[in-house]
């Protein structure tokens, strides 16, 4: 049950429904939640440190406006109980809704049949709408449907799993309360944060006029009674629209106008325009974004499946951050990490940048937080942190907050890429120059210059958590010098904005030199890069003797004992050559490969993805579409356990990148555009779309050529396997695919092969 409330849950980036049944019991975790919308709580420490956190921040589950209860001739309905005659739920990813078809006889012999759908608006970013309709199959009933608002509604324990959220009792204290004919409107505040929001709901209604309507609102609950007789064959269609806000600033009476006034423009629509419009909506996604695979229907599927939740996390948060588990789940505390510039972005920047421009303008709105915490750190410039909500670090354990430095360049990784991609020279003048100054900032910091004048970044933590307060980790130094590679082109593109911040010529010089100079360790004995330097001189993890039951490691084993030895958690070194593809030969990607391929387990969902772009650029095809089938199914078939805390946001990203960057070989290293493809053995066809510089590019692959076709735009130059062609509009170019190499083969650590899944469920 938890695992399907994440799977049919419904988001647009600022409104977010757990997949959980009309009735609202049963079930295994209640989510309704506001994009940002957290609560303070303290960080308690044994010992506590100089710039640990006092407190974190953790989503919260709003006031939910699911509910439609039933009752049957006084018989509540409930699946538990009576007889369940059929019982499907369907997931629409091309109209945007989730519907849900049943017939139930209850205890008392009564037999309905109901129907609902239910809607979160991409087009109005502040209304849930619910149709619910019932109809008696055989014999007269006496209906009630009770519609309600709920908040401060009890929660599960979260358990001893890190990966899931804090519990907090009745986060919300109730501020006003109204009710109307059909109405009722909840304002509540956080205890803490003080955050304040708004939830309406009101309800429209068809069939006989001998309905009965009651309202009740209580401190924590409003609710709207319906009560009619019906015959058989007689449908009773209940029409519920929820609208939401929430704000840190205005006050109660503007936040329940702008309920008020949402709910308002939702019912002129109607709910059938508001369907239209959710077509609409995705009609225009999925032009531009599908991806089309022959030869496996289930992955097939897979895609859609993420591309939709991807889409979902992101479409409408509008300057808000985008969390790990998007809107679906309260896993991680609702926070977002460096996974939504590495994973998410790059997807979004290729098929919704107006999304990928918001969530970076987020960042930007956080730069004075993260000013302060590079100052609390004692560097200039500017320290994002690796998690949070609102823009402070709320990590408590300070190898990962302190020391995981790389988010920043991460960050700035993914301004460069959204301005390549996009051609946005007004993002780049009042957004992305500051982020790119004041990191470049940070990293001549950091850093220093040894006395063979190369420049090291010493005492950091990379994106492998298995490894901690390493020097010079190779993705941290690789992608801190694109960053400072990055700052100096951009305060030469904007000198007189850069000068507004204060930028001189000397210090230009510095970020290029320290970009010129930046040490890359290399290990001659193995002819392998260490993932940091001295890593590959520790003893190897005892993979033979550690039980499967004993991953994830850091669940079983102290991490003093999983720092000290060569075992990863998730793809780092290999990371960079995706990343940082351009800084290493053929040759060096074929040896790291098969090197770190041996020792990473994959204990983190985000590892699998860069395995199979990696795999399928040095000729694995077939370990790299086992990859890509893990990740595509990591949530579909639970394979990490935690996907009823919601859904794996990052990883769901991960299956366009395993097929776009992976088997469509697609590189954008430093604005210019690749293309490397090649096909898995057992498909026939892989299609699919992205956006470049104002362009729809449309890309085909078979397993001998691949046709590459403009469907808008001017004419755009790019390589193909190294050698350049120019597309134009409406004249498509195929070309043919050269042989692949054999590799040599590679082996992961004993028990650690790709997770392929098993059949479930879901697929249909």
């Amino acid at each position: 049950m938890a695992q399907s409330e994440s799977l049919f849950a419904l988001s647009n980036g600022h409104i977010g429904l757990r997949g959980n049944l009309d009735e609202g019991e049963p079930h295994s975790l209640p989510g309704s939640y506001l994009n940002s919308l957290y609560e303070l709580r303290p960080l308690p420490y044994a010992e506590a440190g100089y710039g640990y956190p006092e407190s974190g921040q953790s989503v919260i589950n709003v006031t939910n406006g699911k509910p439609i209860r039933m009752l049957v001739d006084d018989e509540p309905f409930d699946v538990r109980y009576g007889e369940l005659h059929r019982h499907e739920r369907v997931l629409d990813f091309r109209d945007g809704v989730l519907r849900r078809d049943l017939e139930w006889t209850s205890p008392a012999g009564r037999r309905v049949a109901v129907k609902s759908t239910r809607l979160v608006s991409f087009v109005q970013r502040s209304v849930v709408a619910i149709q619910y309709e019932v109809t008696p199959v055989d014999e007269p009933v006496r209906i009630v449907l009770q519609s309600e608002l709920i908040a401060n509604e009890q929660l599960p324990s979260a358990g001893n799993d890190p990966r899931v959220a804090a519990v907090m009792e009745a986060p919300l204290e109730e501020e006003e309360v109204e009710s109307n004919h059909s109405s009722a409107t909840l304002v509540h505040r956080t205890r803490r944060s003080g955050l304040r929001m708004a939830a309406m709901m009101d309800h429209q209604w068809d069939g006989d006029d001998d309905v009965l309507v009651t309202v009740n609102c209580y401190q924590d609950l409003g609710r709207v009674t319906l009560s009619t007789t019906l015959d058989p064959g007689q449908t009773f269609r209940l029409t519920k629209l929820v609208g939401y806000g929430w704000s840190s600033r205005r006050s109660r009476p503007a936040l329940r106008s702008q309920v008020s006034a949402a709910v308002t423009a939702a019912k002129h629509t109607g709910f059938d325009g508001l369907c239209a419009e959710q077509r609409e909506y995705l009609d225009d996604f999925w032009a531009r974004a599908d991806v089309q695979l022959d030869g496996d229907e289930r992955l097939q599927q897979a895609i859609r499946f993420s591309l939709f939740h991807v889409l979902q996390a992101g479409a409408r948060a509008e300057q808000r951050a985008i969390p790990a588990k998007g809107l679906t789940g309260s896993g991680y505390d609702g926070h977002t990490f460096w996974d939504t510039e590495t994973f998410l972005l790059p997807v979004l920047t290729y098929t919704a940048p107006r999304a990928a421009r918001d969530a970076l303008r987020w960042r930007h709105s956080t730069l004075d937080l993260a000013r302060e915490r590079a100052t609390q750190l004692g560097h200039p410039g500017a320290t994002f942190p690796w998690r949070t909500i609102r823009g402070q670090e709320c990590s408590a354990y300070w190898p990962a907050g302190t020391a995981a430095y790389h988010i920043n360049a991460d960050v700035s990784d993914a301004v460069l890429r959204y301005v390549h991609a996009t051609g946005d020279l007004e993002f780049e003048r009042e957004y992305g120059l500051e982020i790119l100054v004041e990191t470049a900032r940070l990293w001549v910091s950091l850093g220093h210059s040894d006395a063979a004048g190369k420049f090291r970044i010493d005492g950091v933590t990379g994106p492998d958590e298995y490894s901690a307060i390493t020097d010079n980790n190779v993705y941290t130094n690789l992608m801190a010098q694109r960053n400072l590679r990055g700052a100096v082109n951009v305060v030469a593109a904007h000198p007189e904005k850069a000068a507004e911040l204060g930028v001189a010529t000397a210090e230009v010089q510095r970020w290029r030199r320290a970009a010129e100079s930046m040490y890359v360790p290399y290990d001659e004995r193995l002819g392998v890069h260490p993932q940091a330097t001295g890593f590959t001189d520790h003893e190897r993890w005892d993979f033979e003797n550690t039980p499967a039951s004993h991953y994830p490691l850091l669940l079983n084993y102290p991490y003093g004992d999983i720092y000290r030895r060569q075992v990863i958690k998730q793809a780092d070194l290999v990371l960079a050559m995706h990343l940082r593809g351009d800084a290493f030969t053929p040759e060096q990607k074929t040896r790291n490969f098969a090197y770190y391929e041996a020792l990473t387990v994959r204990d983190s969902s985000l590892s699998a993805c860069t395995q199979a772009v990696l795999a399928a650029e040095i000729g694995h095809m077939r370990l790299a579409q086992d990859y890509l089938s893990e990740v595509a199914l990591t949530d579909l078939d639970d394979l990490h356990h935690n996907t009823g805390s919601g859904l794996h946001m990052a990883n769901l990203a991960g299956v366009w990148l395993g097929l776009v960057a992976g088997f469509g070989g697609m590189r954008d290293h430093d604005g210019s555009l690749t293309f490397a493809p090649r096909l898995a053995p057992d498909w026939t066809r892989l299609r699919f779309g992205m956006i470049w510089r104002g362009r729809l590019l449309r890309v085909e692959i078979t397993q001998d050529s691949a046709t590459y076709e403009l469907a808008e735009g001017e004419p755009l130059t790019t390589r193909h396997h190294g050698e350049e062609i120019t597309v134009e509009a409406g004249k498509a170019i195929t070309v043919k695919i050269p042989p692949a190499v054999t590799p040599v083969p590679v082996n992961q650590p004993p028990g650690r092969p790709p997770l392929v899944g098993d059949p479930n469920p879901w697929f249909s």
